[in-house]
């Protein structure tokens, strides 16, 4: 059984509120979100201008939005073990190394995309 809520544009003008409130808690609290906007801001035009073509932009671009999207989910991870609890256990630490892999993966992935596409 749906749980019942908003519908229609209700539920997208909610959505839309969560998103901007989540995006700016992520913003106001997370350092290295900062750090990775910053990196996208400033890879953008050098993607439009470095890239060939319309493809080789778009993977440009989506690479490094792609570290931004790792480094929220990566945030909602540590926010939700720290709300459980700020004792150490090891499952914890292990779901906040994962999320952390996760993110040096991206960035990886990303250095990978940009190498491959202006040195290739």
């Amino acid at each position: 059984m749906a749980k019942p809520g908003k519908v229609g544009l209700n539920r997208v003008i909610s959505a839309a509120k969560y998103s901007y409130q989540g995006l700016r808690a992520q913003w106001q609290h997370e350092a290295a979100f900062r750090q990775e906007a910053c990196l996208f801001l400033i890879s953008l035009p050098f993607a439009l201008w470095l890239g060939d073509s319309g493809l080789e932009r778009a993977v440009l671009i989506f690479s490094v939005g792609v570290v931004l999207i790792v480094e929220t989910l990566n945030s909602s991870v540590e926010a939700i073990v720290d709300r459980i609890s700020h004792e150490h256990h090891e499952l914890s630490g292990r779901a906040k190394d994962l999320g952390s892999a996760a993110v040096m993966l991206a960035l990886i992935l990303a250095a990978v995309v940009w190498l491959v596409i202006l040195f290739g």
